[in-house]
């Protein structure tokens, strides 16, 4: 390709919309459009670079099985009315009517439409497992559409389904996604860890979201620096911390606390560490008829994971109390207590609860608090304990007890455990050889392809623009002639573009009358991994440079073993970049 010819419209300044450096240099190296609010254009040079994320992707896909076809985005409401997640998804979902008065929506995801599919289509066990993926346009109305394509309304996704006899199949078609999408970013050139994750709106138990490290990803990564352990902050484990152990129970008491409806204002009366006290949370759980009142137990220095919550009372959402809710159930707020609470209250408490010894609460009513109170000695009772607070660094980890640490990461892929969530609700059933039937058991596999475009930029950039992983570049190499009135020079470089085309290497020229500095700007914006200069060296030596984007390094070839030099250095650093098994 030339120059000359290429449809990449660069910017010199930084566009005042761009937060991220992803989005500043998407836009300045002419990438991406923006259509409205959440919605791009891809354009030529970006459409490369997202072709060969799916090819890479592909590739993959198919060496595990895979199999590829096309689902359309508009989808009829009655498969998300027999599913349950016509109202789950809220107003993310873009609703519509079509001229009969028809419900449709545009597609988010496709658990629905395929699972029918399969319904349809398989009813012996011979004909599992089944894994058929897409890539296609997914469109979700973000509230907040934000960082460029990092999280827009309109976007890319591989999405596969894996459709197994059994929870044993199920775990072999999780394993080799796992082990895949390991692949995938490794060839994409991406920093990244697995973690294990929240299944949110897809529902399911059992996930692992792919992780591309970088200091302006939306999800927290919890993790142990002494052993394996990792985990999205909305699902991470903490090991329980009990206080008071070994103390003797001290008689409850109540105490004037006036004005003090907060953990640090109760603390600072009483003289007493946050942890020595538990909080009563009073929320309502929103189930899709109906709200339900409940109250939550946590120690007084931790905060309640919502989504962990949402999970243990398998509800769509949670919200606190109204004052008159609270009141409604014999509590005054701020003085919030679960000593004598009536029977008919669910109350669910933190891991650590149970085991603390001498603690402070509330007492129920205005201005008082109890001292001394105890689980183990029968002063309250708990319906549930599970583990629901929001883990932060320094806390112990679940699998060996030291500190945790953390980290940010952009997610690039996810990967879900469905079981028969979709195929008991859309009656997908397969029999067996006994002639039984089962429901098919599911799983869903997703990758965020203009995502992961973003977050290799993110981390593979300096002052100058992209440097793209050879994997990925739009063009491997980029022949700059520094000086297009010399007609020799000139012809040196159409000779080594051509020989490069012969051997399939995928190269721009830089035929453009331009000043060398804006070539090599453009060069560099645009993040071509080789640079071949041809210039003054060239004509009096017939010496040329090359010049490596990620390293800097430059190296002297003759022009005449150039093809054989650069074919070279990209299947090294092809190479490179190829996943090896751990």
């Amino acid at each position: 390709m030339r120059m000359s010819q290429i449809y990449a419209p660069t910017l010199r300044e930084v566009p005042a919309e761009a937060e991220i450096v992803s989005h500043q240099l998407m836009l300045r190296a002419g990438l991406i459009h923006k259509v409205a609010m959440g919605i791009y254009s891809y354009m030529p040079v970006g459409w490369r670079v997202m072709k060969k994320i799916m090819d890479i992707i592909r590739e993959e896909m198919d060496a595990k099985g895979g199999q590829e076809l096309s689902m359309p985005m508009v989808q009829p409401a009655e498969l998300w009315l027999d599913s349950g997640r016509w109202y789950v998804y809220g107003k993310e979902l873009m609703r519509m009517k079509d001229r009969n008065e028809r419900d449709f929506l545009l597609g988010p995801t496709h658990e629905e439409v395929i699972t029918t599919h399969l319904k349809n289509d398989v009813r012996s066990y011979r004909q599992l497992p089944q894994l058929p993926y897409q890539i296609q346009v997914k469109f979700r109305d973000e509230r907040r559409p934000r960082f460029g394509v990092m999280r827009c309304r309109e976007f890319l996704m591989k999405d596969l389904y894996s459709f197994d006899r059994d929870e044993e199949g199920l775990d072999i078609s999780y394993r080799k996604m796992h082990d895949a999408y390991n692949r995938v970013f490794t060839r994409c050139g991406l920093t990244y860890r697995p973690v294990v994750a929240d299944s949110g709106a897809i529902g399911g138990e059992g996930s692992h979201e792919f992780m591309a490290l970088s200091e302006v990803g939306e999800s927290q990564i919890i993790f142990c620096p002494h052993c394996d352990y990792a985990a999205t902050d909305d699902i991470a484990a903490v090991a329980p911390v009990p206080t008071g152990v070994g103390e003797e129970f001290l008689p409850m008491k109540s105490v004037e606390t006036p004005d003090c409806k907060t953990v640090d204002d109760l603390a600072r009366l009483l003289g007493v560490t946050a942890d020595r006290t538990v909080k009563t949370l009073c929320y309502m759980a929103i189930y899709e008829q109906e709200e339900k009142f409940f109250v939550a137990l946590i120690r007084g220095d931790r905060q309640v994971n919502e989504i962990k919550l949402c999970n243990k009372l398998d509800c769509i959402a949670v919200r606190f109390a109204e004052d008159h809710e609270v009141r409604e159930h014999g509590m005054e707020p701020g003085y919030c207590g679960p000593v004598g609470l009536a029977e008919d209250i669910f109350i669910i408490a933190d891991t650590e609860v149970p085991l603390m010894v001498n603690h402070e609460c509330g007492d129920g009513r205005k201005d008082y608090h109890l001292m001394n109170v105890n689980y183990q000695r029968g002063d309250y009772r708990i319906s549930q304990v599970a583990d629901i607070a929001l883990v932060q660094k320094g806390a112990a980890c679940p699998v060996c007890g030291q500190p945790l640490d953390s980290m940010r990461g952009i997610e690039v892929g996810q990967i879900f455990k469905l079981h028969t969530k979709y195929s008991e609700k859309l009656g997908a059933l397969y029999t067996d050889e006994n002639g039984d039937e089962h429901p098919m058991v599911m799983g869903c596999y997703g990758i965020g392809v203009g995502r992961t475009m973003a977050a290799i930029i993110e981390q593979h950039n300096d002052e100058h623009g992209i440097i793209w992983p050879i994997t990925v570049a739009p063009y491997q190499v980029a022949i700059l002639p520094v000086n297009d009135k010399d007609e020799h020079l000139m012809e040196q470089a159409e000779q080594v573009y051509e020989e490069l085309l012969r051997r399939r290497v995928e190269v721009v020229i830089d035929d453009r009358q331009e000043r060398p500095g804006v070539k090599f700007n453009d060069a560099d914006l645009l993040g071509f991994p080789l640079r071949v200069t041809m210039g003054k060296k060239c004509s009096e030596s017939g010496l040329a440079e090359i010049k490596l984007r990620a390293t800097g390094e430059v190296l002297e070839v003759p022009v005449g073993e150039l093809a054989d030099k650069l074919q070279q250095m990209i299947a090294e650093m092809i190479e490179e970049l190829q996943y090896k098994d751990q």
